[in-house]
């Protein structure tokens, strides 16, 4: 995954591998539309993370959308993935809550089967004496 998300790529080869002008590229980050990192002389450098955004990008301009729909649609995107996470977590936690809830029951069934005496044992006769 790490490869994915290192940024190698200048600006040139991302707007190349993005399909767009290097400009188009700047107007995006300048919108907030991705967010390139930097080296220590502050030149721009891509990941491939960032190239798929800006294909992503493409895609939904091409289809009609503005910079501000296209950075809605983004930050959409991004909360659904968050949410999926989360519940994702959330129902790993539920099944293991279930399975440590199902070994204490069967703990407990274990331990008060030894307090248990059969009853046969302490079976006595109790009769009702009727009274006219």
């Amino acid at each position: 995954m790490e490869h994915y998300t290192k940024a190698v790529y200048v600006i040139s080869v991302a707007a190349e591998l993005a399909g767009v002008h290097p400009q188009t590229l700047r107007i995006y980050e300048r919108k907030g539309l991705v967010e390139p990192a930097r080296t220590s002389g502050g030149s721009r450098r891509y990941s491939q993370a960032d190239i798929d955004r800006l294909s992503r990008i493409a895609e939904m301009t091409e289809s009609g959308l503005n910079l501000t729909g296209v950075l809605t649609v983004l930050e959409l995107e991004q909360k659904v993935a968050e949410l999926s996470e989360a519940v994702r977590q959330r129902d790993a936690k539920i099944e293991q809550l279930q399975t440590e809830a199902a070994t204490a029951v069967r703990n407990a069934h274990r331990s008060h089967r030894r307090d248990l005496v059969p009853l046969s044992q302490e079976l006595s006769i109790y009769r009702r004496r009727r009274i006219f």
